[in-house]
């Protein structure tokens, strides 16, 4: 396809553009976006809509904040990147800045919420050989049913859902899968001497933000604690202040053996993510074992810290915990019987949609979109409503009104 670089882009152009010379790896919903402010993001006709996605969860500061973009563009242009051949001036700073941020000694960074889980298994893999005592390749680390860690070979090899694994294999072994919020399968596959870890999302994103039973995780935490295993927190999606505290693990006070970090840890300005444990932990880890020549790049530290701090400054937390409430209120109101259920905690939430007429999840979020919000399915009948967390009180009303109308359509 010749492009003239006089020509006006168009979504039609855009979408056969993507179509055309573009791995089928998405199903994208019909929306050609080119410009984004804090809630709202512009397609390239100039139509303006909510955000109720946020990039799953990492534009939680708003699109373009201004603080952010402001750090990346004066370190672009002083360093950008030196390896970690040799040190920096900004990634120790960065490190401290984190290690007190979130109460851990060590910080190992990397780009992607993918890296961050890969990183969390050869930690604790490596763990377990010099620490625990494990026979060497005899290591195993428990997962749950309907988790989403990421798409990688070693990652899929954990995943239960069937479009991450058909003929992707052979897959890496290892793992050890139990249904997610059952403590008894976690009891009894605790039972096992060659567990070194338990990888775990504090809610399941993915899986249409399943949110366990009060308890859970405290629970898993104790379990873990009486065997000699790491606890590890899979916070890529649900951590930076989503579910209404700074991690999801907060809302039950348990602290992560380890704790991965992505998405939002960069305000979805740039590729961000880190593995965080205590010394006992990180420092089985040696020089030449692991890393990344992008990882802990001085734009990521500047980057990152930025981010966090308007987390802070912003008490996106508190904004997230309160208006998380309201939000499943006024949903729960909505008279339609295609609303099955209401779910989620913070500004992480979601509704589970009883197909209509031939009309499923897909059409609600296709209606949205024409009506000014938009958000996408999971698992078919799902639709996963994240809106960036500086949204104001004023704002989700107006986005709930289109949500209302929208599903009421449909009647």
């Amino acid at each position: 396809m010749f492009i003239d670089k006089t020509e006006q882009m168009t979504s039609d152009l855009a979408i056969k553009l993507e179509d055309q010379y573009g791995a089928h790896n998405y199903h994208p919903l019909p929306v050609v976006l080119s410009k984004g402010e804090g809630v709202h993001v512009w397609d390239v006709e100039g139509k303006i809509y909510f955000d109720f996605l946020s990039a799953y969860s990492a534009v939680n500061q708003g699109h373009c904040h201004p603080r952010i973009v402001n750090a990346l563009i004066d370190q672009a242009k002083t360093l950008t990147l030196t390896s970690r051949a040799f040190y920096n001036d900004t990634l120790g700073v960065y490190e401290k800045y984190m290690g007190e941020y979130f109460g851990f000694d060590k910080v190992l960074p990397m780009n992607t919420g993918a890296e961050g889980v890969e990183t969390a298994l050869k930690i604790c893999r490596k763990w377990a050989y010099e620490k625990k005592g494990i026979a060497e390749n005899e290591a195993k680390i428990i997962v749950c049913e309907n988790n989403f860690h990421g798409r990688t070979i070693t990652i899929v090899s954990m995943s239960t859902d069937p479009d991450a694994t058909e003929g992707f294999g052979p897959f890496t072994p290892g793992f050890v899968t139990i249904p997610y919020n059952d403590i008894p399968a976690l009891e009894k596959a605790l039972e096992d001497p060659d567990v070194a870890g338990f990888l775990v999302e504090p809610i399941q994103g993915e899986a249409g933000v399943f949110v366990p039973d009060e308890g859970y995780l405290t629970a898993a935490f104790k379990l873990c604690k009486s065997k000699n295993v790491l606890f590890i927190a899979d916070e890529v999606q649900t951590g930076i202040a989503r579910t209404g505290k700074l991690l999801a693990c907060d809302h039950e006070g348990v602290k992560p053996d380890m704790l991965i970090l992505g998405k939002a840890l960069s305000g979805g300005v740039y590729p961000v993510s880190a593995v965080l444990a205590n010394d006992d932990i990180m420092l089985c880890i040696k020089p030449g074992q692991h890393g990344s020549t992008f990882g802990g790049n001085p734009i990521a530290a500047k980057v990152a810290i930025t981010a966090l701090e308007v987390i802070n400054d912003e008490k996106l937390a508190e904004n997230a915990e309160k208006l998380g409430q309201i939000f499943r209120e006024e949903l729960k109101k909505i008279d339609s019987d295609m609303i099955e259920l209401v779910r989620g905690k913070g500004l992480l939430n979601a509704i589970m949609i009883k197909p209509k007429d031939g009309n499923t999840a897909w059409d609600v979020c296709v209606k949205m979109k024409d009506n000014g919000l938009l958000a996408k399915p999971t698992h078919d009948h799902i639709i996963r409503f994240a809106p960036p967390l500086v949204i104001s009180e004023e704002q989700l009303f107006e986005a709930l009104e289109i949500i209302r109308e929208s599903i009421l359509s449909f009647n």
